[in-house]
């Protein structure tokens, strides 16, 4: 287990039910681990666990096999990169500067970028295609070109573990699988595991190794995106009837179905 949670329970200050009741979730190394669910079910909670920002009331959370709030940030980002939905699409520096930043964890303080600091970071903006816009101010940025910045930054950490925190929200459909398909590219190549909050069932189900189904701060199903994603288990966390498609090669489709006049969930 490169990272994951031991018996974990998790209340925010002020809550009056936990966000995580009892949840284990042992991440592998190498693999691509999707954790889906509704809204509040605790999917970004288990990602601020991994990174230190929140410790847990009760259990252990672990990365490389040390407590995640035990490890000094800088450490931490040697190892652990994240990618999330937002954050930094004021301020006006560069492509190349944004990316520049992954490299901040292994420089010291007002240290400027050595040689093999600046090859990192333009191998990483070409891995990601953004080499023509290298100079650009990341305000001129489409949100798909934005998201890919925010992944070259991350690339640029060298991460062994790569966070994904709901990465693709603002994307179309051609921008979501195209960026979900640099990080499956990059994961491959470099043996990176992931682990990737998403509201998308049917992105999780082609590009996931396994699936982890959250409802009310509990895991309902964890393994293989074929046992997860059913509709008895679909139905039971979001409380809407799901119909299934396998779509063979292109992995499993879930569909809401439908109901007639009146007959919605209480």
């Amino acid at each position: 287990m490169i990272c994951g949670l031991e018996e974990v329970a998790f209340r925010y200050p002020g809550r009056s039910a936990n966000a995580l009741t009892d949840v284990d979730l042992a991440v592998a190394e190498g693999t691509h681990v999707a954790l889906v669910g509704p809204n509040g079910a605790g999917k970004s909670t288990i990602l601020r666990l991994l990174t230190g920002v929140l410790t847990p009331d009760v259990g252990k959370a672990t990365v490389l096999g040390h407590a995640a709030a035990d490890w000094k940030r800088r450490d931490l980002a040697r190892h652990v990169a994240v990618v999330s939905q937002g954050g930094e699409a004021e301020v006006p520096i560069t492509v190349r500067e944004l990316v520049g930043m992954g490299r901040h964890p292994y420089l010291g303080a007002w240290s400027p970028l050595t040689r093999e600091d600046h090859a990192t970071v333009d191998a990483c903006i070409d891995s990601v295609d953004l080499t023509e816009l290298s100079a650009c101010d990341i305000r001129e940025l489409s949100g798909g070109e934005l998201q890919r910045a925010r992944l070259a930054r991350a690339l640029a950490q060298e991460p062994r573990i790569l966070l994904l925190d709901e990465p693709t929200a603002h994307l179309d459909l051609g921008h979501e699988a195209g960026f979900m398909e640099l990080v499956s590219q990059y994961t491959v190549q470099q043996g990176v595991t992931v682990v990737a909050v998403t509201h998308h069932l049917n992105v999780s189900a082609r590009f996931a190794d396994r699936m982890v189904l959250l409802a009310s701060g509990s895991v309902l199903r964890e393994g293989p995106p074929g046992e997860v994603l059913t509709p008895e288990l679909l139905e039971a966390a979001f409380h809407w009837p799901v119909e299934v498609v396998d779509l063979g090669v292109l992995g499993r489709h879930a569909i809401a179905g439908t109901r007639v006049s009146g007959d919605g969930p209480s």
